[in-house]
């Protein structure tokens, strides 16, 4: 049970100060101040990200970390990189978004409907965090799925995230059953959550920049994929 007075704002401040995780303090840090040229002149954010959207939404995007250049440099998730650059076009094709780009926090992108958050907060070395930096964060996540009450699809943006939503007690106790193995396009029923009525735990692979340029992920299946959500949300 969260405390009464913990909110997203709260939360937000608690995650831009955490410092749970050596290795990915050490290495969000580094990135700041051995930015590649293209970046070089920028000041960074360098901290933990916290998830940002529409307080009412009723789909919550969980990717699986900020990218070292991108959100990690702009202080937003997705902000800034190709991942980004495909999941806010997509959110924008299917009504969630207000524009179709994202490259800096302050760009004018308002989400409707949609929240984006993370497994984990802060840019892991080589884009992959441990499993206990996963279950380091998972509180977060939870905390933010526990307000965001209104949500009635969870859409888990690769496995990492499935993994991590998995994991929540909140969810894992909802299935009433063996979990699935991920794949696009899974749907999970949750028969008990958090939330005042069933969610669904939905899969996408993740928008990375290797998924889409090798063909495994397109537009118009992460479009099916939102379309679904819009349909188990109505």
């Amino acid at each position: 049970m969260r405390p009464a007075s913990r909110t997203l704002e709260v939360i937000h401040d608690e995650v831009t100060k955490c410092t749970r995780c050596p290795r990915l303090v050490a290495w969000r840090e580094h990135a700041a101040t051995d930015p590649p040229a293209a970046h070089a002149t920028e000041h960074y954010w360098a901290r933990p990200l916290p998830g940002f959207g529409d307080p009412a939404a009723s789909l919550v995007l969980v990717g699986l970390a900020p990218a070292a250049q991108g959100g990690n440099r702009t202080g937003r998730m997705f902000t800034g990189d190709r991942s980004g650059d495909f999941l806010f076009a997509a959110l924008y094709r299917a009504g969630y978004a207000n524009q179709p780009l994202s490259c800096s926090i302050d760009d004018g992108l308002e989400l409707s409907g949609a929240w984006v958050t993370a497994a984990v907060r802060c840019a892991p070395p080589a884009n992959k965090p441990t499993p206990l930096e996963r279950d380091t964060c998972a509180d977060y996540l939870a905390a933010e799925l526990d307000l965001l009450n209104g949500a009635k699809v969870l859409l888990a943006l690769g496995a990492f995230a499935y993994e991590a939503l998995w994991r929540l007690p909140e969810i894992g106790k909802g299935t009433g059953g063996k979990r699935p193995r991920f794949a696009h396009g899974l749907e999970v029923p949750l028969l008990a959550s958090a939330a005042a009525h069933p969610r669904t735990l939905l899969c996408t692979y993740h928008p990375s920049q290797r998924n889409v340029f090798t063909g495994l992920l397109n537009g118009e299946m992460f479009d099916k994929v939102l379309s679904r959500a819009r349909e188990l949300s109505a």
